[in-house]
C-alpha cells in the first residue's frame, strides 16, 4: 500500500527522458525538488516509453534499474480501458485528438486513482482543461 500522507506524483516519460538526457525544463527542475519529499509514481506504460528509448540492453537495465526505486503501477486494466476510450471521444466530440494512445491511458489513470501528472508533453493540456486532469 502507498503512503497516502505525501502526494501522489505520477512522473510522465516526457520529464524522465528530458532528466536522461540533461535536457534543462521547469518539469525537470519540479522532478529534481520532489525527488526526496513525495511519492513518485511510474506507470508500466512510462517505463516502457522509457525502457524502449535505450541505446541498448545495458542502458536498458540501468535505467530499469534506477526506475525500480519508484513506485511502479500498472495503469491499463479494462475500467482505465473503457474510461479511457470514453475521454477520446469525449475529447474528439469537443474537436480535440490525443495523439498518443499510452498518453490517454496516463491521463485517465491519473484522474481515476486521484494523482497528479509532472508532464511535459502538450496532450495532457486538454484532459487538464476539459477532463479535470491535475498537473503538478
Amino acid at each position: 500500500m502507498v503512503d497516502q500522507r505525501n502526494t501522489l506524483i505520477v512522473v510522465d516519460s516526457s520529464v524522465w527522458i528530458d532528466r536522461i538526457r540533461n535536457r534543462s525544463s521547469a518539469a525537470v527542475d519540479r522532478l529534481r525538488l520532489i525527488l526526496e519529499k513525495e511519492i513518485i509514481v511510474v506507470g508500466d506504460i512510462i517505463l516502457l516509453e522509457i525502457l524502449q528509448g535505450a541505446g541498448d540492453d545495458l542502458q536498458a537495465r540501468k535505467l530499469q534499474r534506477a526506475m525500480s526505486r519508484y513506485k511502479i503501477v500498472d495503469m491499463l486494466n479494462t475500467d482505465i480501458a473503457i474510461q479511457s476510450a470514453f475521454n477520446f471521444r469525449f475529447l474528439r466530440g469537443k474537436g480535440i485528438t490525443i495523439r498518443k494512445t499510452a498518453d490517454l491511458i496516463i491521463g485517465t489513470w491519473c484522474i481515476e486513482n486521484d494523482c497528479s501528472l509532472l508532464h511535459n508533453d502538450r496532450d495532457f493540456l486538454p484532459m487538464v482543461e476539459h477532463l479535470g486532469l491535475r498537473e503538478f
